[in-house]
C-alpha cells in the first residue's frame, strides 16, 4: 500500500508563487498526497489564492491564522493537521523545488528518520546567508547539532518524529530543536536551490534574532552556563587587577594617585556584564511565565477542506 505524503507550506506574501508550488507538487507526485497551506496572516491576498486552490483541489487544506505567529508556529499548525506517513515541509516562494521531493523520500525509505535538503549554491540575500551561518553555529553550540549536518527549511520526516514534535505545547516552538531532541538519525541530500523570481524574503534581522532566541532559550541551558563562566572570568580578572593595583601602589609607585578613569572602567564593565546576565535570566523567566499562562503557539481563524485526521 502506498504511503500518504503530506506537504506542509507556511505562506506569507506568496500570492504570486504558491499556486506554482502546488502545481509542481501535483506534477511530481504519482502516489497519494495532501497539501496543507498555512497562511500566517499575510497582508496580501495569499489566503484568497489558498481558498481558490482548496475549491479546485480536495486534497489541499487551507489554514488561516488569526495573526502573524512566525514560520515555526505555522509549521506546527500544519503538522497537527497532517495525516501523512511522511511529512515534507518546504517554502512558499518556489526556491525549494518540489520537483526534487523524490530525493528526500528516497532518503527516508533508505532508513533515515529525517532528511534535510542541502544546497551547493544558495540563492539567498546576504542577510539570509549570514543568518544561516549564525544559526548553524548556534545549533552546533547550543543544541549539539553534528558539524557536518546541514539544516534547511526543506526537509522530510517520518510520522513518529512528527508525532513527537506535535507533543510540544510551549509558546515558542522551534522545529529544528524539536527534531534534534527526537532523533540523530538525520541525513542530507543535495538539491538545487532555485533563484527567487518574485518578491523578497519575509525574514528581517529582527525575525532572525527572535528565531535564535527561541532556539537557545527553549531547548538549552548552555547560555546560563556561559553566563556563569563569563561572570567567574570577569570576577577573576577584577580580583587580579585589584591585586596588581595594590602591589603597584605599595612596592612600585608609592606616590601614584589612584585613577578615577580605571575605577569607572571597571565599574562600567562589571555593571554591563551584570545587566547582560540579568537580562538573559529574565528572558528565561519571562518565557517560563508566558508558557505557564498557556499562551498559544498559534490561533486558527478557519480551516478549509479539513479532513478527518488519523488517530
Amino acid at each position: 500500500m502506498s504511503q500518504l505524503i503530506s506537504f506542509i507550506i507556511p505562506c506569507y506574501r506568496s500570492m504570486q508563487t504558491i499556486e506554482k508550488v502546488t502545481e509542481e507538487i501535483k506534477d511530481t507526485m504519482a502516489g497519494p498526497y495532501e497539501i496543507i497551506l498555512v497562511n500566517d496572516a499575510s497582508p496580501d491576498d495569499t489566503f484568497a489564492v489558498i481558498e481558490k486552490l482548496c475549491r479546485e483541489n480536495e486534497n489541499i487544506t487551507g489554514i488561516n491564522l488569526s495573526r502573524n505567529f512566525g514560520q515555526h508556529a505555522a509549521l506546527m499548525a500544519g503538522l497537527r493537521q497532517a495525516a501523512g506517513d511522511i511529512v515534507i515541509c518546504l517554502d512558499d516562494d518556489g526556491q525549494t523545488p518540489a520537483t526534487e521531493a523524490g530525493k528526500l523520500l528516497k532518503g527516508i525509505r533508505e532508513g533515515a528518520d529525517v532528511v534535510y535538503a542541502r544546497y551547493n549554491h544558495k540563492q539567498h540575500s546576504g542577510l539570509r546567508k549570514l543568518g544561516s551561518r549564525i544559526n548553524d553555529m548556534m545549533t552546533r553550540v547550543m543544541l549539539g547539532k553534528p558539524k557536518k549536518l546541514y539544516l534547511s527549511s526543506y526537509f522530510a520526516a517520518k510520522k513518529f518524529v512528527v508525532d513527537e514534535i506535535k507533543r510540544y505545547e510551549g509558546a515558542y516552538p522551534y522545529v529544528v530543536g524539536l527534531i534534534l531532541r527526537t532523533t540523530r538519525n538525520i541525513v542530507n541530500v543535495d538539491i538545487e536551490h532555485k533563484e527567487r523570481i518574485i518578491g523578497t524574503s519575509g525574514y528581517t534581522l529582527g525575525k532572525l534574532m527572535s528565531l535564535w532566541f527561541n532556539g537557545f532559550t527553549s531547548f538549552s541551558i548552555k547560555p546560563l552556563r556561559i553566563a556563569i563562566v563569563t561572570g567567574a572570568i570577569s570576577a577573576g580578572v577584577g580580583f587580579l587587577y585589584g591585586l596588581y593595583t595594590i602591589i603597584k601602589k605599595l612596592f612600585i609607585y608609592p606616590d601614584m594617585v589612584m585613577g578615577f578613569s580605571s575605577l569607572m572602567s571597571a565599574v562600567l564593565f562589571m555593571g554591563g556584564m551584570l545587566m547582560l546576565m540579568l537580562g538573559l535570566v529574565g528572558e528565561y523567566i519571562g518565557r517560563m511565565y508566558i508558557c505557564i499562562n498557556n499562551s498559544p503557539q498559534y490561533v486558527i481563524r478557519e480551516i478549509i477542506n479539513q479532513k478527518e485526521r488519523k488517530p
